[in-house]
Formats: C-alpha cells, structure tokens, sequence
C-alpha cells in the first residue's frame, strides 16, 4: 500500500512532457512505468574510492584514466531491468592542498554539469591533525577526513525513512558503516541493500553483513570495461560552462 500511494503522489506531480526510454510518455505510461521501477540511490565513499583507484593504478596504470568518470553512467550500468538510477550521492570533503582540491572540483563540478540533480554533493571537512614522527620524535602535520561516515549514515536512514529510495548501494569499504546498514535492515526491512567494494578495497563486515542479509556484493576492480565506457571526454562542456581533465590526470 505505501509503495502504491508513493506512486500516485509521484505521478500526481510530473511535470509533461513525460519523457523516458528515449521518448516522450503519456501520464498514464509515465504513471506505470514508476510504479513497477525499483528506485536506486547510489552512495559513494569519495575518499574510499578515489584512493582505491589510486591502489589499483599501482597494479594497473591504465586504472588512471578513470579518475575522469562520469559517476551517474558509471553505476547505471549496474542497473536491473526493473531499477531506476534515482541519484548518485557523493560524499568527500576539499583537501587542504590547493592543487588536489582544483582536480577534485573539477571532477565534481563536470560531472554536476553533465548530470544535473542525479548527482549531489555532500562535503565533510579536512583538518590539520598534529601526530609525532616516530623516528624524529617531530611534530608533523597531517590532513585527516572528517564527518563523512557520519554524513553517509544520516543520509542512508533519513532516505529509507522518508522513502526516498528502494535500494541502496553503498560504495565504501569502511566497516564503520555496517550500524547504519544494520539499522536499516531491522526498521525498514523492505529496503534492499547492496555494496560495491571500491577497488582493491574490502571490508570483512561489510561483506559478512551483506551475505548474512542475502545482499548483493560486488568488488568493482572486476569490472573494468564499465569504468572505460564511463570515462567522460577530456573537455566537458554545456549551456557555455567548460570543465576540463586536470593535467595530471591525463
């Protein structure tokens, strides 16, 4: 019943013309076609991925060329035949280097340009953490990621209990994350949950949870050829917005 009023209110405010699978629908189709469609939200651990292909450009350095993806195309390829990719959210904080946080804007801001709302953004922060050197007893300053742990979990639970989404799949190896999955499992036992284990990342819980709740788990190193057909072009351009690939990255 919850499913089926979900559709009624999401038919009752689209906008015409209703356009999908490549032509325009009537409300009626539009109506259908949302309500036999499982939801899809994708969660990404950005600094979880981002050093996985890091790793994975060690062992393959073709592996570096999709520091440029297009991160909604990316995972559509994952996609069923009866899911609908709703969003990729993305969670990563600016580096405190002018240099990485130039590519890192680049990456985020083209593929907001090429994806509009499908992509969102949600930033943690950076901060200086003093740590002693154990060789020369000096004081070192070392950046250290914060909130995006806590930002995923708040952004999982308050999805599933506003009904925003059918599955989630989380991008991350951090085991940190297994009590939000946890939580989701015992209150909205409908939803399902899958993860996608970035590149030479995995996380035992994570994994054992997902198994023992007859999940889906997937380690993305094994699926090359989705990142190459996902790698956008070097110039992204739309509406006279340019964003081009960091030099670095080329």
């Amino acid at each position: 019943m919850q499913a089926l009023e979900t559709c009624i209110i999401f038919a009752a405010n689209l906008t015409p013309p209703y356009t999908f699978l490549y032509r325009q629908a009537s409300p009626e189709e539009a109506f259908l076609f949302f309500c036999i469609m499982e939801r899809v939200t994708v969660y990404v651990d950005g600094f979880n991925f981002y050093y996985g292909l890091k790793r994975q450009k060690l062992v393959d350095r073709e592996w570096k060329k999709f520091y440029w993806i297009d991160f909604v195309k990316l995972f559509e390829y994952f996609m069923g035949t009866n899911q609908v990719l709703q969003k990729v959210v993305y969670f990563t904080a600016t580096p405190l280097n002018k240099q990485k946080s130039s590519r890192q804007s680049a990456l985020l801001n083209a593929n907001k340009l090429i994806n509009d709302t499908r992509f969102e953004i949600i930033k943690g922060k950076y901060y200086d953490k003093q740590i002693i050197c154990p060789y020369c007893t000096a004081a070192i300053s070392k950046p250290e990621e914060k909130r995006t742990d806590v930002n995923i979990s708040v952004q999982i639970m308050g999805d599933c209990a506003l009904n925003k989404t059918d599955i989630i799949i989380l991008v991350s190896a951090d085991s940190d994350l297994v009590p939000p999955l946890e939580f989701v499992q015992k209150h909205f036992p409908d939803k399902k949950i899958k993860v996608h284990f970035p590149p030479t990342g995995f996380s035992s819980d994570l994994n054992n949870n997902i198994i023992r709740n007859k999940g889906k788990v997937i380690k993305l190193e094994h699926n090359k050829i989705k990142f190459y057909n996902s790698i956008m072009p070097d110039v992204v351009t739309k509406n006279g917005i340019i964003y081009t690939i960091p030099e670095k990255w080329k």
